[in-house]
Order: structure tokens, then C-alpha cells, then sequence
């Protein structure tokens, strides 16, 4: 005789797992969700290099020739993610104390910047990222001056004129947004009105308003082949700090940034939950390359299912607030969710 299937049944009113007993139910419950739009992919480009070169300490990631960037874009594209974030790499000798060849129309990202335009026009969302720590012999994200006390300190408003040079030049280059990531005082609101005077009132920006001097971003030093000696603690967000990530965002909004972002993102959710909450504009977080970095080497150590990991940490960071998530993982995740043109 069978045994009667409520014989030893619980009188519950509310039984929390029918919500959870097969993949039908738990998508059609499913509070938060991913869809490969909401994916921005970071992307290098580098001089000096001849075929696609990896990143060591970031494995899957690479510096991209020409041909390489356009070939990747195109498999973004067919993938579902349809915005990319452009960093450019120059050699060695390119390099100076202003980061010159930032504004140089002959320049690496420049150059790049109008072989994507030419190619995808506007059925691919080109971001660039305005910040010279790439372009410095230094490596900081601006230019060096000397204190009163002798120290040395990047200028906050000589830079600030500098970035209104290289986010023209990268709209003139066809960016569709720029990314201002330095974290200098007033960068958004003179940047906005640069632009608007030179005619690209159409040029979106993304503020990296809540950016922390976080040791997460150590392999994207390896990226762009970063000259720094020392730290940005000096103009980067202290770790310890969230009301001031408010008081950043708040005046990027105010200064006429289309976009906020908090970086890095996993270890800063709680900023991104309270970014998001005050925001008018949509917020991005970026997954950094030190939070990409250590998900691959534990997988390729075994220690945990790679995707299966990224995919929840990435559900992580939109359940937390993210309008948009910048993530290295782009193309992949939205291959996973089903995204593509075909």
C-alpha cells in the first residue's frame, strides 16, 4: 500500500521552496535579471604589436591590434553586447609628462576610436576612457606639480584642462561616450561644457564618480603597460569611506554627467546599493581586473566552477544596483543568457 503523501506533511501556510523546485519556476520568480545589454566591455589596444597580445595576469584578455579590436566588436556585437569601453595603450616613447599623445588625433585610442566609428557607425556604443595614466611617463592620471610643503602632487585643475582636450579629440574620433576616470575635482562640469562648445552635445558622459585607490586594479596596470611609481591615494576614494562616494556622485550629476559609476564592484556593493538608490541617472559598476583576475584562477585551480561563479557574482552586482556592468566576462556571459543578432 502506498504511503499517503500528507500523512506526515507540515501544516504550513507558506511553503517558500514550491517557488524553487525546477529551472521553469525559478526564472519565471527570478527578481533581478541579466540580459546581455547590460554588458560594456573594457577593451585594449595597443601600438607597437603585431598580433594580439595576452594580458599574463589576466588570462582570456587581451592588448588588441587594429584588426584583433574590429574582430572582437564584431563578436560582441553578435553576442548581445552592444557598448565597449576603449582603452589605449601607447609604446614607451610616446609617453610624457602631460600624456600628450592622449589629445594627439594620430594617437593610439584616437586612431582606434575612428576605425571602430568607421566600421559599426552607430549600431555599436563606443565608449572611451578620458584619463592620461595611461599616456604619463608617470603614470599618474594627470599632470605632476610641487606643493608648498615640496611634495609631489598631480594638479587638479591643469589636468582638468587637459581631460577637456582629450574628450574632444575622442569625440572628434567618434566616441559615442567618453569615460572620464581620473577623479579630479570639477572634471565632469568642464568636460560638459567643452564639448557642448565644440558642437558634440550629443556625447554622452559616464562619470567614474565612486572610484576607489583600491589594489583590486593590479593586473589592469599590466593592461596598459602602466609607468606608475607610487599610489593615487591622493585623489582616489579612501576604502574606509562611503558618504563621500555620495558627495562625488551627487556633484557629477550636478556637473551634467549622463552616467555614474562605482569601481571596483563586488567589494563595494554596499556603495553601488546606496549610489543606485540616490541616483536620477543610470549607475554602472565595473568589475575590475583584479575581481576577473582572482574568479579565473581559482577556476583554472579547480577550487571553483569559473563560470557558474561569474555568472552569480555578475548577478551579485545587478542585483545591488548596476544599470550597466563593465565586466571582461562581456562577451561570454551574454553567449551563456542567450544574446546574439542571429
Amino acid at each position: 500500500m502506498s504511503q499517503d503523501r500528507n500523512a506526515h506533511s507540515l501544516p504550513l501556510l507558506r511553503r517558500p521552496r514550491r517557488l524553487r523546485q525546477n529551472p521553469q519556476i525559478r526564472t519565471l520568480t527570478a527578481e533581478t535579471r541579466l540580459t546581455p545589454a547590460d554588458f560594456i566591455l573594457p577593451l585594449f589596444v595597443a601600438d607597437g604589436i603585431d598580433a594580439p597580445r595576452e594580458i599574463t595576469s589576466m588570462p582570456g584578455v587581451y592588448q588588441h591590434t587594429t584588426d584583433s579590436l574590429k574582430a572582437i566588436c564584431h563578436e560582441a556585437l553578435d553576442a548581445g553586447v552592444t557598448c565597449v569601453d576603449l582603452f589605449g595603450v601607447p609604446v614607451d616613447e610616446d609617453k610624457d609628462a602631460e600624456g600628450s599623445v592622449a589629445w594627439d588625433a594620430d594617437g593610439v585610442l584616437n586612431r582606434n576610436l575612428r576605425e571602430l566609428r568607421a566600421e559599426f557607425g552607430d549600431d555599436l556604443l563606443i565608449m572611451a576612457d578620458t584619463c592620461l595614466d595611461e599616456f604619463t611617463d608617470h603614470g599618474h592620471c594627470g599632470v605632476l606639480t610641487t606643493d608648498r610643503w615640496g611634495r609631489e602632487v598631480v594638479d587638479n585643475d591643469a589636468t582638468v584642462d587637459l581631460y577637456t582636450k582629450m574628450a574632444v579629440a575622442q569625440a572628434e574620433a567618434g566616441a559615442h561616450i567618453v569615460s572620464p576616470s581620473g577623479m579630479m575635482d570639477g572634471q565632469i562640469e568642464a568636460i560638459r561644457t567643452a564639448l557642448d562648445e565644440a558642437g558634440f552635445t550629443d556625447v554622452a558622459i559616464m562619470a567614474y564618480s565612486a572610484k576607489y585607490a583600491s589594489k583590486f586594479f593590479g593586473p589592469f596596470r599590466d593592461a596598459v603597460g602602466s609607468s606608475l611609481k607610487g599610489d593615487r591615494r591622493t585623489y582616489q576614494q579612501d576604502p574606509a569611506n562611503i558618504r563621500e562616494s555620495i558627495l562625488e556622485t551627487q556633484l557629477d550629476i550636478d556637473e551634467g554627467a549622463d552616467f555614474v559609476m562605482v569601481k571596483p564592484a563586488m567589494p563595494y556593493l554596499d556603495v553601488l546599493a546606496e549610489v543606485a538608490a540616490m541616483s536620477p541617472v543610470p549607475v554602472a559598476a565595473y568589475q575590475v581586473s583584479g575581481e576577473y583576475a582572482m574568479l579565473v584562477a581559482a577556476g583554472q585551480n579547480g577550487w571553483i566552477d569559473f563560470e557558474e561563479t561569474m555568472m552569480e557574482s555578475l548577478i551579485g552586482i545587478k542585483r545591488a544596483g548596476a544599470d550597466q556592468i563593465l565586466t571582461y566576462y562581456a562577451i561570454e556571459a551574454a553567449k551563456r543568457l542567450g544574446g546574439g543578432r542571429g
